[in-house]
């Protein structure tokens, strides 16, 4: 059966939409998979083919600066509105979020949210905001905002790139951050089923604080201990290996389709 992929744009947002050929009225699960830093939504099109394979419906977001919604060509000019496209991300999944549903294309509010390094970080700071994602996978991602806020400030001081804003004012830049920092929020998980994948010799988000992040949570689900997962892949550096994509597909196989099966197939 063919994969059907739409363009669209919510609200100014630019998406992908794909889904088996044939259900595109009808009620699925839903995932929604955010990309990575300088990347674009096109580039995770073999994530939502594989969940769309499966009976997904899947949504491809472009971050802000990012693709058509880029103007910034220079890197370090984009890393300084790292912070401000990963909030903007954050709010636009809840416009998705609700234009999906008014469109009653989500079935049972089976939805869950993914993403790769930058959208990692972007999914895990989506957990303390929205109770209304069931699952989660993150790729590479870390959940500790402020301290990754400030590792970048320092390196790009070393590497000499002008901050026009004053330690005072980056200092406020980072409280900004707290609401959204899971390492600080851990009780909003909820119990929430979440997978993490990570290479080992990652140095572009390091391995060992999102695994010591994995460890400290591990008493949260000591009564469901299989709606938590950490694979890490030990020659792996900043790129998920084609084990890492289908254990992706596999988890939300796993947390969003299992106790919807009866009903998917009444609907097709």
């Amino acid at each position: 059966m063919k994969v059907v992929v739409d363009h669209l744009y919510i609200n100014g947002i630019p998406l992908l939409h794909l889904y088996k050929e044939g259900n595109e009225r009808i009620k699925l699960p839903f995932v929604i998979f955010v990309h990575g830093f300088t990347s674009a939504k096109e580039h995770n099109l073999h994530y939502a083919y594989l969940l769309a394979k499966k009976g997904f419906r899947v949504a491809l977001p472009e971050a802000k600066y990012h693709g058509e919604r880029g103007f910034l060509s220079n890197e370090n000019e984009l890393m300084l509105k790292f912070w401000d496209i990963v909030i903007q991300m954050i709010q636009d999944l809840n416009e998705i979020k609700a234009y999906f549903e008014k469109k009653e294309w989500i079935l049972n509010q089976q939805i869950g949210v993914a993403g790769t390094s930058m959208g990692g970080m972007i999914t895990l700071g989506a957990l303390t905001q929205y109770s209304w994602i069931k699952a989660a996978v993150c790729l590479m991602g870390s959940p500790y905002y402020q301290a990754f806020a400030r590792q970048q400030i320092k390196m790009l001081k070393q590497e000499g790139v002008e901050i026009s804003l004053s330690d005072e004012e980056l200092n406020e830049q980072i409280d900004k951050l707290y609401d959204y920092d899971l390492s600080l929020h851990k009780e909003a998980l909820a119990n929430r089923p979440i997978l993490f994948w990570h290479g080992k010799k990652d140095t572009v988000v390091p391995y060992d604080p999102t695994y010591q992040f994995y460890e400290d949570i591990k008493p949260l689900y000591q009564h469901n201990q299989d709606d938590l997962q950490f694979f890490s892949d030990e020659n792996a550096g900043h790129k998920v290996s084609r084990q890492g994509v289908l254990w992706t597909v596999e988890w939300f196989e796993k947390h969003l389709q299992q106790n919807n099966r009866n009903e998917i197939k009444s609907s097709l």
